[in-house]
């Protein structure tokens, strides 16, 4: 769902600009209660996870496919703040690298794939767990649902903003019916990738799961045939949880670079369902070539590199590794001011009671 240039107008796309700047800013700030030293490069890994899969366009109607947008997925697993910020990290570096998704329409776009998706995953997914048992299944299922509905909501906003200010004439009717009958679909597939990912990880390490905090009860995983408390993150050693965060890490990391490096190469190579809807409606009769047309890494291939399956898997690593940099950058200097501020309030205390 990138917007490109040219599809909302200058001012629209200035002012949804405005709103992204006040929402990321707002979420650095709120990450800092998110995340810690153990947490952060879990966030950085679910930025580039989140890119490689959106690497991977699933069919979901003839001659239209889907991907992942991720806002679900990262709200739940490392919290609404900081999952803003892995989105946000994730379209910079396509639109950057990749010339996919506008650099005029980046406030557009995180607007609609970052904001609007991690606000709605996680409000519902809150709500959810507020009234389900708490097992791992229900968590599951929450999630579901949660990034089922995150995708037409998307769509929904993405056909608000053109509604105000699209730069052709077309029925709003027609986009609105267009848009959420597709992203529909393409939420199904958003919704099973994000219930697949987030079991997976409740299952070996529930504790470094954000959704899965704070709730009234304990989480339940099933041993055995019996329903046990999940361990929480208290009670773990420092040594045997370093150890678990690492292995976590790194399968995550390694899953990651296979989905991107080889298996993006089967991904279907229809148009995704903004595309296909732009193409069909005439929404795309202003699109402007985008500014970074001419990257070596344009349309996820490297530049000279003959070889398509070669190409596109390496393009694929590479935005993997450069994702991972940006955002385990960007969460170790958001834990680093926490950490800052803990030990000035805690050097403070210390003062306060000398005297």
């Amino acid at each position: 769902m990138h917007v490109p240039d040219g599809f909302i107008n200058a001012p629209v796309s200035a002012a949804a600009g405005v709103v992204a700047a006040g929402a990321v800013a707002v979420s650095l700030k709120g990450a800092r209660r998110e995340l810690d030293e153990r947490t952060a490069p879990l966030a950085g890994l679910v930025a580039a996870f989140i890119f490689a899969v959106q690497m991977l366009n699933f069919p979901v109607a003839a001659g239209t496919s889907g991907h992942l947008l991720g806002g679900a997925l990262a709200a739940i697993l490392v919290g609404p703040y900081t999952g803003i910020l892995c989105i946000s990290v994730v379209l910079l570096m396509q639109g950057i690298l990749f010339a996919d998704g506008g650099l005029t329409a980046l406030g557009v776009n995180i607007l609609d794939m970052g904001i609007v998706t991690t606000v709605v995953a996680y409000a519902l997914f809150r709500a959810l767990v507020g009234v389900l048992p708490r097992t791992r299944r229900s968590m599951t299922a929450a999630s579901f649902v949660a990034a089922l509905v995150s995708v037409p909501a998307a769509a929904c906003a993405f056909t608000l903003m053109y509604w105000i200010g699209g730069t052709t004439d077309i029925p709003i009717g027609k986009v609105f019916t267009a848009m959420a009958g597709v992203h529909v679909l393409i939420g199904i597939g958003e919704a099973a990738i994000t219930a697949l990912t987030v079991g997976a990880v409740i299952a070996v390490r529930p504790d470094l799961v954000h959704g899965a905090r704070g709730l009234t009860a304990p989480l339940k995983l099933r041993v055995d045939g019996e329903l046990v408390d999940a361990p929480t993150r208290e009670p773990v050693a420092a040594s045997p949880a370093a150890r678990s965060d690492r292995g976590l890490w790194a399968t995550g990391l390694v899953t990651a670079l296979v989905l991107a490096g080889f298996v993006s190469f089967y991904a279907s190579a229809s148009p995704d369902g903004l595309e296909k809807v732009a193409s069909d409606q005439g929404i795309d009769k202003k699109a402007e070539e985008h500014a970074s047309k001419d990257s070596p890494l344009a349309d996820y291939g490297v530049k000279d590199v003959s070889d398509a399956r070669i190409s596109g898997g390496l393009a694929g690593v590479i935005g993997v590794g450069a994702t991972l940099v940006a955002g385990s950058g960007a969460f170790y200097v958001v834990t680093r001011r926490r950490r800052t501020k803990d030990e000035s309030a805690a050097a403070g205390s210390r003062t306060g009671e000398k005297v």
